[in-house]
């Protein structure tokens, strides 16, 4: 029987603190308010930065399994309801509603993130205009993937059927077809009642800006997601066996945000919005899994987010490590070589930085001691430098801006030799 603890907190009391270890609880509030702030805050929230009965506290940090993004402080006397996070699954069965609150939250969350991430990082609006489709068949047609520019075209052409590029879309379509390109109805629009599908290497399980309906589950595989930004794919993840992706469309029936590509030959199980409503009540802990799914995304994009604010190059790269780390659960205390399965570029994108400086920071970057190129992929030699060079620059940046605080303007004088 699920039995939960009500926990009191006076007015001025610290909830939570940000930085600290992950918690293995988060609360809801029953009642009174509470102020949530954050050392760097990089976008305002959505939804302000005052919860009151019925908010959550620390779901991200708890279910990612990650260090606290905020600081949580009492506004009134508060009375929360506490909830571990061996817990949640149960609260789904008795408590569907809840759990689905948390989960409809977090989609808002993170295309409220993603958004501003892509403004922040590749100084763009996110594209959700159904031409955008024409582009990306453009520029995988350009490429020679002539089964990415397929998809793209055919899904044009279906969603913009008058378009101002249907007639070209066509034209393009019916000549890469003439080349002997293959275009198997199959991948070019699955069945929505099979749930295990099977993608080849390099075919789209989905594209950017396109009307999706269902999430995906990787059962065996690799899927990069991308973005087609100014004419250049960025690589935004590659996701593995048993991660999940896809959800933000299905949950709030937009279009998608990125593009999803098989890198090998994937089996994966899609799951529509009937299924999943069925899941909900009857597979609790695969609702659990997508929630720390969920939290884990939002955790990396506030970290990115507040990475993007360090003004020295060098030290935004190493606490962009440092953030890859701790999503990898790879603790930076104990000494170990490691490499990263990115290069130099991806890395560079990660941390937005100008295109015209970025060339000139990575190799400085790959001069350090610690850092080496391994089959093209980052190398540290040992992770524990990671968390002690990002310290020390972010020490040295905070003692340059207290000197640039403290300065005041001086008073000319005649001094004499």
């Amino acid at each position: 029987m699920l039995q939960l603890a009500f926990v009191n907190f006076r007015k001025g009391s610290y909830i939570l603190v940000e930085g600290k270890a992950e918690s293995d609880r988060f609360y809801i509030v029953q009642g009174g308010k509470v102020q949530i702030a954050k050392e760097t805050e990089v976008v305002a929230e959505e939804g302000g930065n005052v919860l009151g009965p019925g908010d959550f506290i620390g779901v991200v940090s708890s279910m990612s399994g990650h260090s606290q993004i905020e600081t949580a402080i009492a506004m009134t006397d508060v009375t929360l309801i506490s909830v571990r996070r061996d817990q949640y699954s149960e609260l789904i069965e008795k408590n569907t509603p809840v759990a689905m609150k948390i989960i409809y939250s977090f989609t808002k969350k993170m295309r409220y993130l993603d958004e501003a991430l892509t403004r922040i990082t590749l100084k763009k609006n996110v594209e959700s205009d159904i031409t955008h489709l024409f582009s990306i068949g453009d520029y995988y047609a350009r490429l020679s993937k002539y089964n990415l520019a397929l998809y793209a075209y055919y899904h044009y052409m279906k969603n913009a059927p008058n378009g101002p590029y249907a007639a070209d879309a066509r034209e393009r379509f019916m000549a890469i077809k003439a080349m002997g390109i293959s275009a198997s109805s199959d991948l070019l629009e699955p069945k929505s009642g099979e749930m295990s599908r099977v993608y080849p290497v390099e075919s789209m399980v989905f594209c950017e800006c396109q009307p999706g309906a269902e999430l995906y589950i990787i059962q065996k595989g690799q899927v990069k997601i991308t973005k087609i930004v100014d004419n250049n794919e960025v690589l935004l993840a590659v996701l593995k066996a048993g991660d999940m992706f896809g959800e933000m469309a299905l949950l709030e029936n937009k279009p998608r945000s990125a593009s999803a590509i098989a890198l090998d030959g994937c089996q994966l199980l899609a799951v529509n919005r009937q299924n999943f409503n069925q899941m909900v009540s009857t597979q609790p802990q695969l609702i659990a899994r997508l929630t720390t799914t969920l939290a884990d995304r939002i955790w990396l994009m506030y970290k990115q987010l507040a990475n993007t604010l360090i003004n020295d190059p060098i030290g935004r790269l190493y606490d962009m490590l440092g953030i890859q780390c701790e999503k990898l659960k790879i603790p930076l205390q104990t000494p170990r070589a490691y490499t990263f399965d990115f290069g130099p570029t991806e890395l560079a994108n990660m941390c937005a930085l100008p295109k015209e400086s970025s060339n000139r920071i990575m190799t400085d970057f790959l001069h350090e001691p610690f850092i080496k190129l391994v089959d093209n992929n980052i190398a540290v030699t040992d992770v524990t430098e990671i968390g002690k060079q990002s310290a020390y620059r972010k020490k040295l940046l905070d003692l340059e801006r207290s000197r640039n605080e403290n300065k005041t303007p001086s008073t000319s004088s005649t001094v004499l030799w």
